[in-house]
Protein backbone atom coordinates (compact mmCIF):
# COMPACT_ATOMS: atom_id res chain seq x y z
CA UNK A 1 0.00 0.00 0.00
CA UNK A 2 1.19 3.47 -0.86
CA UNK A 3 0.09 6.78 0.54
CA UNK A 4 0.11 9.43 -2.17
CA UNK A 5 0.47 13.07 -1.13
CA UNK A 6 -0.45 16.02 -3.34
CA UNK A 7 -0.05 19.73 -2.66
CA UNK A 8 -2.12 22.12 -4.75
CA UNK A 9 -3.49 25.64 -5.01
CA UNK A 10 -7.21 26.31 -5.17
CA UNK A 11 -6.42 29.30 -7.38
CA UNK A 12 -4.81 27.14 -10.07
CA UNK A 13 -7.42 24.51 -10.80
CA UNK A 14 -9.85 22.00 -9.39
CA UNK A 15 -9.22 20.08 -6.22
CA UNK A 16 -7.43 16.84 -7.07
CA UNK A 17 -9.24 13.57 -6.51
CA UNK A 18 -8.21 12.38 -3.05
CA UNK A 19 -9.44 10.36 -0.10
CA UNK A 20 -8.53 13.12 2.36
CA UNK A 21 -8.54 16.81 1.39
CA UNK A 22 -7.31 19.52 3.75
CA UNK A 23 -8.00 23.19 3.07
CA UNK A 24 -5.27 25.23 4.75
CA UNK A 25 -6.44 28.68 3.67
CA UNK A 26 -8.05 29.56 7.02
CA UNK A 27 -5.87 27.53 9.37
CA UNK A 28 -2.26 28.46 8.79
CA UNK A 29 -0.29 31.69 8.49
CA UNK A 30 0.39 32.53 4.87
CA UNK A 31 4.06 33.12 3.97
CA UNK A 32 2.79 35.04 0.91
CA UNK A 33 2.30 38.04 3.22
CA UNK A 34 5.94 38.00 4.36
CA UNK A 35 8.09 39.86 1.77
CA UNK A 36 11.11 37.67 2.61
CA UNK A 37 9.16 34.45 1.95
CA UNK A 38 6.65 35.48 -0.71
CA UNK A 39 8.73 34.42 -3.71
CA UNK A 40 10.00 31.22 -2.11
CA UNK A 41 8.10 27.95 -1.74
CA UNK A 42 7.49 25.29 0.88
CA UNK A 43 10.45 23.45 -0.64
CA UNK A 44 12.67 26.15 0.86
CA UNK A 45 13.59 25.47 4.48
CA UNK A 46 12.69 29.00 5.66
CA UNK A 47 9.16 28.71 4.32
CA UNK A 48 8.77 25.15 5.61
CA UNK A 49 9.88 26.25 9.08
CA UNK A 50 7.48 29.22 9.00
CA UNK A 51 4.54 27.02 8.02
CA UNK A 52 5.34 24.29 10.54
CA UNK A 53 5.75 26.86 13.34
CA UNK A 54 2.11 27.85 12.90
CA UNK A 55 0.10 26.58 15.89
CA UNK A 56 -1.65 23.36 14.93
CA UNK A 57 0.43 22.56 11.83
CA UNK A 58 2.39 19.67 13.32
CA UNK A 59 -0.70 18.15 14.92
CA UNK A 60 -2.62 18.43 11.65
CA UNK A 61 0.15 16.68 9.68
CA UNK A 62 0.42 13.95 12.31
CA UNK A 63 -3.33 13.33 12.45
CA UNK A 64 -3.69 13.32 8.66
CA UNK A 65 -0.94 10.73 8.39
CA UNK A 66 -2.46 8.62 11.18
CA UNK A 67 -5.84 8.69 9.43
CA UNK A 68 -4.34 7.83 6.04
CA UNK A 69 -2.32 4.96 7.51
CA UNK A 70 -5.41 3.61 9.27
CA UNK A 71 -7.47 3.77 6.08
CA UNK A 72 -4.74 2.02 4.09
CA UNK A 73 -4.45 -0.67 6.74
CA UNK A 74 -8.22 -1.19 7.07
CA UNK A 75 -8.97 -1.22 3.35
CA UNK A 76 -5.77 -2.62 1.88
CA UNK A 77 -5.92 0.18 -0.71
CA UNK A 78 -3.70 3.08 -1.61
CA UNK A 79 -4.77 6.35 0.02
CA UNK A 80 -4.33 9.88 -1.30
CA UNK A 81 -3.97 12.98 0.89
CA UNK A 82 -4.38 16.37 -0.82
CA UNK A 83 -3.22 19.56 0.90
CA UNK A 84 -4.60 22.79 -0.56
CA UNK A 85 -3.88 26.47 -0.02
CA UNK A 86 -4.52 29.53 -2.15
CA UNK A 87 -1.59 29.33 -4.56
CA UNK A 88 -0.15 25.89 -3.87
CA UNK A 89 3.33 27.23 -3.21
CA UNK A 90 3.70 27.67 0.56
CA UNK A 91 1.37 26.09 3.13
CA UNK A 92 0.20 23.10 1.11
CA UNK A 93 3.76 22.27 0.09
CA UNK A 94 4.93 22.50 3.70
CA UNK A 95 2.21 20.18 5.03
CA UNK A 96 2.75 17.77 2.15
CA UNK A 97 6.47 17.67 3.00
CA UNK A 98 5.75 17.10 6.69
CA UNK A 99 3.34 14.27 5.89
CA UNK A 100 5.81 12.63 3.54
CA UNK A 101 8.60 12.87 6.10
CA UNK A 102 6.42 11.36 8.83
CA UNK A 103 5.48 8.44 6.59
CA UNK A 104 9.03 7.76 5.45
CA UNK A 105 10.28 7.96 9.05
CA UNK A 106 8.19 4.88 9.91
CA UNK A 107 9.12 3.08 6.68
CA UNK A 108 5.81 3.50 4.84
CA UNK A 109 5.64 3.71 1.07
CA UNK A 110 4.76 7.25 0.05
CA UNK A 111 4.87 9.48 -3.01
CA UNK A 112 4.68 13.25 -3.14
CA UNK A 113 3.60 15.61 -5.91
CA UNK A 114 3.54 19.40 -5.77
CA UNK A 115 1.03 20.18 -8.51
CA UNK A 116 1.25 23.98 -8.46
CA UNK A 117 4.54 24.82 -6.75
CA UNK A 118 5.98 26.20 -10.02
CA UNK A 119 2.92 28.27 -10.94
CA UNK A 120 3.07 32.07 -10.92
CA UNK A 121 2.08 33.88 -7.74
CA UNK A 122 -1.60 34.78 -7.63
CA UNK A 123 -2.57 38.46 -7.22
CA UNK A 124 -2.51 39.81 -3.66
CA UNK A 125 -6.26 40.44 -3.73
CA UNK A 126 -6.92 36.70 -3.93
CA UNK A 127 -4.86 36.14 -0.78
CA UNK A 128 -6.47 39.06 1.03
CA UNK A 129 -9.93 37.55 0.61
CA UNK A 130 -9.08 34.33 2.35
CA UNK A 131 -10.21 33.84 5.94
CA UNK A 132 -7.84 33.34 8.84
CA UNK A 133 -4.56 34.86 9.91
CA UNK A 134 -1.79 36.28 7.77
Amino acid sequence: MTIRIISFGYGHGPTPTADLVFDLRALLRNPFHNPELKHRTGLDQEVYDHVMATPGAERLAFNAVATARGLAEDTGADVTIAWGCTGGRHRSVGLARASYELLRAVGDEATIEHRDVDQALLPAGVHNREPGRA
